[in-house]
Formats: C-alpha cells, sequence, structure tokens
C-alpha cells in the first residue's frame, strides 16, 4: 500500500470516528464540531476565492458562519438562517464603504456554500435523529469511497475531464451501486421499503457527485489543486465534505417539503 493512500485510509478512519461519537453524543456537541469543520470551510473558501488569502473579510464571513451554525442548534434553523443572511447584508454594506482590494462576490457566497449545509446538517440531526443523519453519513462515505476505487481499479471514459480529469463513470456507477446498497440495507434494517430507499440512495449519490463537481469547479476557477493541506491524504476541509454538503441540504429539503415528517420511523 502507497504511502498516500495509507494516509488517506488513517485520516478518514480518524475523522469518521470523530463524527460518529460527536453524532452518537448530539447536541450540542455535534453542533460544536460542525462550527468547527464550518470554520475550517470558510477559512479555505475566502483563502481559495481571494488572490491575497484569508484577510479582514474572510474573519468575518468564518465568524458569521460559525455564530450562524451555533444560534441553528440553540434557537433553529430559521435563526441560523437568518443571521447569515444579516451578516452577509452587514458585510456587503460596509465593503462599500471599506472598498476591498479584491472583488468580495466570491467570498460572500462562502456563506451560503458553508452556512446552509451546516445548519441543515445540525437541523436534522436535532430534528430527524441519530439514524437519519447516522445514514446520510454512511451513505456518503460509501459513495465517495467506492467511487474512488472503482474508477482508480476500472478506468475508463472520463465523467467531467475539463473539470475533474480523474472521475470517471465507472467510479459514478460504483458509487450509484453502493448507495443502492446502503438504501437497501436501511430498509431491511428499518422495515421500510427498501426499494424506495434504493432509489433514494441513487438519487443522493448523483447529488452527492454533483456537490464533488461544484468544488472542483470552484477550484479550477481558481486555479488551485486542493482547497487546503490540513487534511493527509484528502488535501482540504472542502475537499473532503465536498458532496456531504449537497447531500445534507437535499435530505433537509425533502424533509422540509414532507412538512418535517422523517424519513425514518
Amino acid at each position: 500500500m502507497s504511502g498516500p493512500l495509507l494516509q488517506r485510509i488513517v485520516a478518514s478512519a480518524v475523522l469518521m470516528a470523530v463524527a460518529l461519537a460527536a453524532l452518537c453524543a448530539g447536541s450540542p456537541f455535534w453542533a460544536v464540531l460542525i462550527a468547527i469543520v464550518g470554520g475550517a470551510m470558510s477559512w479555505e473558501w475566502s483563502a481559495m476565492t481571494g488572490a491575497g488569502g484569508f484577510d479582514r473579510l474572510g474573519a468575518a464571513i468564518l465568524g458569521i458562519a460559525v455564530l450562524a451554525i451555533l444560534a441553528a442548534d440553540r434557537a433553529g434553523p430559521v435563526t441560523g438562517v437568518g443571521l447569515l443572511a444579516a451578516g452577509a447584508l452587514l458585510t456587503g454594506l460596509a465593503l462599500v464603504f471599506i472598498r476591498p482590494p479584491r472583488p468580495a462576490l466570491w467570498p460572500l457566497a462562502g456563506l451560503a456554500y458553508v452556512g446552509l449545509p451546516a445548519i441543515a446538517l445540525v437541523w436534522l440531526r436535532n430534528e430527524g435523529g441519530f439514524v437519519l443523519c447516522l445514514w446520510l453519513l454512511v451513505l456518503v462515505w460509501a459513495v465517495d469511497s467506492v467511487a474512488y476505487f472503482v474508477g482508480r481499479a476500472v478506468g475508463g471514459p472520463k465523467l467531467a475531464p475539463s473539470i475533474s480529469p480523474k472521475k470517471t463513470w465507472a467510479g459514478l456507477a460504483g458509487g450509484c451501486v453502493a448507495a443502492a446498497l446502503v438504501g437497501l440495507a436501511a430498509g431491511f434494517s428499518l422495515g421500510i421499503d427498501g426499494r424506495a430507499m434504493m432509489g433514494l440512495g441513487i438519487l443522493l449519490a448523483l447529488i452527492e457527485q454533483g456537490g464533488d463537481l461544484l468544488e472542483s469547479a470552484v477550484k479550477r476557477r481558481f486555479k488551485v489543486k486542493d482547497s487546503s493541506s490540513l487534511i493527509p491524504g484528502h488535501g482540504g476541509v472542502l475537499d473532503r465534505v465536498d458532496g456531504l454538503v449537497a447531500v445534507a441540504l437535499a435530505v433537509a429539503a425533502i424533509m422540509v417539503l414532507a412538512d418535517r415528517a422523517p424519513l425514518f420511523p
């Protein structure tokens, strides 16, 4: 086993253990972990989208995102989203007078990219419960891992070579199969419709890979390979959770459309 691959596996195991521990503990530990991750994502986003790297604007965005995530845990998602919107508005107004040395639109977009999925994850744990979030995490981990290894082993036509040269159609197919199996296992374990869960798993696998490609497109736009080097073998936090942010928003949207009815009994 090569050194980089071993680093990737060890880092993944550590991150998964920390995430599962916080998920089991629930509030406020889960929210604190999400806030820490959100802070790291905000730092990476600001450094990546600005020619000057992390600066006062980045610090403001980081602070707003962390405050909104913690507020969502204590006072609900509407409060958290409201703080994100108010923070973005006030920061935008302040920039009219400060005149930053770089365009602020991309850094400010990080508030939505980081804040909304983070708030969704906090809300899903508080409203949907442990089992829902565990299924969500396992599904994303399975799609990521299987797509990575199948893509390396099989190769073949590229999925989106202009955006992410290493992604293949074989990897996407492998990820969809993994998601379907996770859905089937969830349905069998919980006594619910396994076919429906398989279909939902495949849909979320496609969304997960779309989230991955979106972050890759942003990196290509700003000519960076990794969002940072915080995680050995993976790059940055944004690189590790790019699919999770998309899936979290999708699952939260499903619950909202279902009038907050939990996906699992």
